[in-house]
């Protein structure tokens, strides 16, 4: 009884894993592999991989990813107020309001601060 439950998620695993698998072995067999410094240049996180753990480096960027999390966060509520709206009536939509306000206001803050400015 209990296998029963759960063989279509066991199916669905070993097909997800079997998948991945064969996806992973074309990826390498029919792939150049060749390690180029552009391909190995520093992507997103602004300095180089592979140096000291000490160094300095520029903080603009991990404060642009702070905010970019934060507003991503803030606006991932409208999505479910959105869905209720008939159910939430005047007093979620006035709701909604004072926070896209609340949203709009540190936003502008932000960007009058300078910390969306990337030079």
């Amino acid at each position: 009884m209990l296998v029963q439950n759960y063989l279509p998620v066991l199916i669905y695993l070993g097909i997800a894993m079997v998948l991945g698998l064969v996806l992973l072995a074309l990826g390498f067999a029919l792939g150049r592999g060749s390690k180029n410094p552009e391909k190995l240049s520093p992507y997103e996180c602004g300095f180089e991989a592979f140096e000291d753990s000490r160094m300095k480096f520029d903080v603009r960027y991990y404060l642009v990813a702070i905010l970019f999390i934060i507003f991503d966060l803030e606006i991932a509520f409208l999505f479910p107020w959105a869905v209720s709206l008939d159910a939430v009536g005047g007093f979620g939509l006035l709701a909604m309001a004072v926070f896209l306000a609340v949203l709009v206001v540190g936003f502008i803050y932000e960007w009058k601060k300078g910390a969306l400015e990337w030079d």
